[in-house]
């Protein structure tokens, strides 16, 4: 219970959107003008590509939260909101499953599996006991029937959920999510196999960094104060299309540049990603590019 309720109440590692000002920056920065009186405008790059441990890693710009989403970054349709390290979106436990609540929704599933096997073994050895002292199934069953419906319960039950644990025992090891087993981002393409750049290099350490390694700082405020620049930011948002928001949305236009990691340390000003502006988000960069 304890690993459920911090599955579903802890941040999973929401990123911040961009703020009006970014957004317009980074609108201004893929902003090419013909000539002085007639300017015109390039919609921004879907994807910008960096370097992992020398692999090459596509960013891919979200038109929701106006940014480059950050490397194994996915956006949730169920939440609305770009999660870091993304793995899925969990309807049993009402939340995103990301980076800051992986280990406990880990957790949950071992525990749960262990329990599942502890009261069907406890289930079974009941009812076998009550076969020694009654000859017939049918007194047995009247004289346990609730034994019996959760040894039903549980036998349907248990596979499943040691399935699920021993699925995410294999990612815990790998050093992979859901959402990149699914979509094949590490397996064999075209007789060629994909070296997954974030494994630590074995079991060992790829558990320790996953399940035991520090929690980064959540980039949310749960508990700031709704300012009125802030409010008045939002409204901005909420106003009336951009008149190339349809234009940006319907093209796709890839990007010819190779960058590195490092443009992601950039400040603020010149934010690469386009979320910058507190020392929580600066950290965030910190930590991509040290893992890279």
């Amino acid at each position: 219970m304890s690993s459920l309720l911090r599955t579903t109440f802890t941040d999973p590692g929401v990123i911040p959107r961009a703020s009006y000002d970014e957004a317009a920056y980074i609108e201004k920065q893929i902003e090419v003008p013909n000539s002085l009186n007639s300017p015109t405008y390039r919609p921004p790059p879907r994807t910008k590509e960096v370097l992992v441990k020398g692999q090459t890693i596509k960013l891919k710009y979200c038109f929701t939260c106006k940014i480059f989403r950050p490397p194994r970054a996915s956006h949730c349709s169920q939440c609305d909101n770009c999660v870091e390290r993304f793995d899925h979106h969990c309807p049993w436990v009402g939340n995103c499953v990301g980076k800051r609540n992986y280990r406990f929704f880990y957790l949950f599933l071992v525990s749960l599996a262990f329990l599942a096997v502890f009261i069907f073994s406890c289930s079974v050895t009941h009812l076998v006991l009550l076969m020694k002292t009654e000859t017939k199934v049918i007194e047995v069953i009247k004289t346990a029937p609730f034994t019996v419906i959760v040894v039903f319960i549980c036998f349907f039950s248990i596979w499943s959920v040691i399935g699920l644990a021993g699925f995410h025992t294999y990612l815990t090891t790998s050093d992979q999510t859901t959402n990149e087993d699914l979509k094949g981002s590490f397996s064999a393409k075209g007789g060629q196999r994909s070296v997954n750049p974030y494994s630590r290099g074995n079991i060992c350490l790829n558990c320790c960094h996953i399940l035991c390694g520090p929690m980064t700082p959540s980039l949310i405020d749960r508990r700031g104060i709704a300012t009125d620049e802030y409010i008045s930011q939002m409204q901005q948002h909420s106003s009336p299309r951009h008149p190339l928001s349809d234009v940006i949305s319907a093209t796709h236009v890839p990007s010819s540049a190779m960058i590195t990691a490092q443009p992601i340390m950039a400040p603020s000003s010149n934010n690469v990603l386009g979320i910058g502006g507190t020392d929580l988000k600066q950290r965030f960069y910190d930590e991509v590019c040290s893992e890279s």
